[in-house]
């Protein structure tokens, strides 16, 4: 990923954070020589450095996909940011945006191992008062609806952050750009306003 040196995020706990809050991801590798991407809820392991999810077994990329060097993006919250909100027109539009890429390599994993990465998926998605509990549901139907996938792991090698929040501009600007997308309807522009209040604290 492109990242210029204002733009890059350089603590770790931070892109874990991208990545935990961000999780539907876009998994990219090489299949039969060509380009091939899934979308999918990937669940991280911070300890052991790996994420985990699955495919669904008529998916083919999961057929060639071990000991390939796969790209996994989080995309966080982004937006266009109109430049008729500076103090001058003298300037261009452009998109501020937050977002992870995780590197590293892939191998298929069955038995406990693939049934724990279930089990941890929907205990962070299921409301916890909800009816639908793992611990509650049959084995055998379980173990027939697994059958349908494929799970996997991704050892990461690398993890990359980028927050372009507008940091190569006045806090001036910040604050009239904050202003905007503070009366937007968009969760994620109202996210960006957040995220550049951060930046904008660290330049006052």
């Amino acid at each position: 990923m492109y990242i210029p040196k204002h733009f890059e995020i350089k603590d770790e706990k931070a892109i874990y954070e991208i990545i935990e809050e961000n999780s539907f991801a876009t998994l990219f590798s090489q299949h039969q020589g060509h380009p091939y991407a899934t979308h999918l809820p990937l669940i991280l392991d911070k300890e052991k450095r790996y994420l985990y999810g699955h495919f669904a077994k008529p998916n083919k990329q999961w057929r060639d996909i071990e000991e390939q060097e796969v790209l996994a993006v989080f995309q966080g919250p982004h937006c266009y940011i109109s430049s008729s909100w500076y103090e001058t027109n003298k300037a261009v539009p452009t998109w501020n945006y937050v977002a992870a890429h995780v590197y590293g390599k892939v191998e298929i994993i069955d038995g406990r191992q693939m049934m724990d990465s279930l089990h941890h998926m929907v205990s962070k998605y299921e409301d916890p008062n909800s009816s639908y509990q793992w611990d509650h549901l049959d084995a055998h139907f379980l173990e027939g609806q697994a059958k349908g996938i494929v799970g996997f792991k991704i050892e990461i090698d690398k993890i990359e952050g980028k927050a372009k929040l507008s940091q190569n501009h006045s806090p001036e600007r910040l604050k009239l750009v904050i202003s905007q997308l503070e009366q937007s309807p968009s969760e994620d522009e109202r996210e960006i306003a957040s995220h550049m209040k951060t930046i904008l604290r660290k330049k006052s």
